[in-house]
């Protein structure tokens, strides 16, 4: 039961940060560039290199404390991650427009923060849990929006 329990941190690990920063890179992207294939390899590289570091960490930090099941830490924590991108990635392979490609992004996301949250909590610790994610993800995509604006007008893009 408690490798089940490290497993399910690591997986929520991976996923909330995934969603965090990929929907924040997005943001930031997606209104600082029009053009979306610079977004979607943009996304891809951060995805790869997030989820091998993420998951690196997530070993380092649980070796330290002797750990007898760091490697399968560390793989739920890179696979939540990668499989996270995947699907956030995945509207820009689908819809042509920007508009609804944004609308499915933030759709899946929150698709993603109720499905894992439903998957892993019940009652009052459910609601409490997945609005905290869903607070969390909105604010640093706000926060990524201006910085891509602010970059956006900086470098005249």
């Amino acid at each position: 039961m408690k490798n089940d329990s490290n497993c399910r941190a690591a997986i929520i690990l991976g996923m909330h940060d995934a969603i965090v920063s990929l929907t924040g890179l997005i943001a930031g992207l997606f209104f600082a560039f029009t053009d979306s294939n610079i977004i979607i390899i943009s996304c891809i590289i951060s995805s790869i290199t997030a989820s091998l570091s993420m998951g690196a960490a997530n070993y380092l930090a649980t070796k330290t404390i002797n750990h007898e099941n760091a490697i399968r830490s560390a793989i739920c924590t890179f696979s939540a991650y990668m499989i996270t991108c995947v699907l956030l990635i995945l509207p820009f392979f689908i819809f042509d427009n920007r508009a609804t490609i944004l609308i499915a992004i933030v759709l899946m996301a929150i698709f993603i923060i109720f499905a894992f949250n439903r998957f892993f909590y019940r009652g009052k610790t459910f609601y409490r849990n997945f609005f905290e994610m869903l607070s969390i993800c909105t604010i640093v995509s706000i926060v990524a929006f201006f910085i891509g604006e602010i970059a956006s007008q900086i470098f005249g893009i």
